[in-house]
């Protein structure tokens, strides 16, 4: 364990020199000093007033004794370096630390301690008689003591607080890790680990998947949502995040805002023990955005995009069904297939209304009764069949959001949709 050497104070000792036969005279009122220090510290320092339990008190009390004896040593020596008590503080600072407390409440506590300790003890100098000047040098070493238990103690507050800070990280992680993983998570297992994380449990979770980036560090940062855990390392990066339907968590302006422009995609909102399905199911939309199928920018949630998602499923047995269920399209000249899909899409889905197909289409309804006459040729009854119905939907929907009839959003198809 490493002290730090007190900065701002001189070390050498002071040019006057301090008989040090009084620091045995000193030593010999050390326990009544600090009685009426204590005593003083818990009158001034509010944190330090509450009823004291025997640890409690125990450990204000011996925090005290040290800082005096520190004190009384540098009369003995000057020169000496007080390693061992500074380590004494060291640890008091780092238990402040651990116990969640502020360092403000130790830091007032030392100064209003060692004020009220240097008016008792220089009052005795004072009654022996001792020049001003050896006085004014005893005001140094006080002040000297001061600084260096609270360098000592600033120095153990703030190692706790990194170690704490990477062990609560650390515990984080792992409980990202269980719940994002492969395989069954017991609730039980969660609450364990949420424990040792301070991470309050909640009923309902969704994960956002972010797009990679390859801007510098503070573009990479996560959107700031209370209670999150993120994991900016994987690969998407991801956000977990407890009661996503909690007002404007994800519409709101600070969400947006934190993405920095950054393409995100939503999951579905799912029990806490089922988040790695919602990023599943973010990562699939996140994949989608960057091919075009989901919309590239901004923010996509999955719950607005359940159809797609289902279609792109299983991709493999998507084409199986396009092949199959366009085949008749195939007659059709490779002009002609961009309009007749869209026109069938379009018919199919407004319930065989022609009025409504022409309005969707912004065609001449003339132009939908020539084309659903091509297409009649083309697939025959099977149009009116339920379950071909159904296919060609799922089909001509996959199709048009994959880019593979692109040509029927062309300026050349838009100016001759009277064909």
């Amino acid at each position: 364990m490493a002290v730090p050497t007190p900065r701002g104070v001189p070390t050498d000792p002071a040019t006057t020199q301090v008989p040090p036969e009084l620091a045995e005279l000193l030593r010999a009122q050390l326990e009544r000093v600090a009685d009426k220090v204590e005593e003083e510290v818990r009158r001034q320092v509010p944190e330090y007033a509450r009823p004291a339990d025997g640890t409690y008190r125990e450990n204000l009390r011996a925090g005290v004794v040290q800082a005096l004896t520190l004190f009384v040593d540098h009369i003995a020596d000057p020169r000496g370096q007080g390693a061992a008590i500074a380590a004494t503080y060291y640890e008091l600072g780092r238990g402040e630390a651990l116990e969640g407390r502020s360092l403000d409440a130790l830091q007032s506590a030392l100064r209003v301690g060692g004020l009220h300790a240097w008016r008792l003890m220089g009052r005795t100098a004072e009654e022996l008689g001792l020049d001003s000047t050896v006085v004014a040098a005893l005001g140094e070493l006080a002040f000297r003591t001061v600084h260096e238990v609270a360098e000592a103690a600033a120095a153990g507050y703030s190692e706790a607080q990194l170690r704490s800070t990477h062990e609560l990280e650390r515990r984080r992680r792992r409980l990202l890790d269980l719940l994002l993983g492969e395989g069954p998570v017991a609730l039980e297992a969660v609450q364990d680990l949420a424990h040792g994380a301070r991470w309050r449990v909640p009923t309902r979770v969704a994960v956002v998947a972010l797009a990679a980036t390859t801007e510098p560090y503070p573009a990479d940062q996560p959107p700031a949502m209370p209670g999150a855990l993120v994991d900016m390392e994987a690969r998407p990066p991801r956000v977990l995040v407890p009661d996503p339907e909690g007002s404007g968590r994800f519409g709101g302006r600070s969400f947006v805002l934190g993405l920095r422009g950054r393409p995100a995609a939503v999951g579905p909102t799912v029990a806490v023990t089922e988040a790695a399905q919602s990023l599943r199911w973010a990562t699939r939309a996140l994949g989608l955005m960057g091919r075009g199928v989901l919309p590239r920018q901004g923010v996509v949630r999955c719950a607005d995009h359940l159809s797609t998602l289902l279609l792109h499923a299983d991709e493999p047995l998507l084409a199986q069904l396009e092949t199959q269920a366009l085949a008749p399209l195939e007659a059709a000249s490779e002009g002609q297939r961009p309009r007749l899909a869209e026109t069938l899409l379009a018919w199919l889905l407004s319930g065989s209304n022609v009025p409504d197909v022409a309005a969707r289409l912004h065609v001449h309804p003339q132009t939908v009764r020539y084309r659903l006459r091509q297409l009649e040729k083309l697939f025959g009854d099977a149009l009116h069949d339920p379950d071909t119905r159904l296919n060609l939907i799922l089909a001509l929907r996959s199709a048009a959001t994959s880019s593979r009839l692109s040509a029927v959003d062309s300026p050349q198809n838009k100016n001759s949709a009277h064909s």
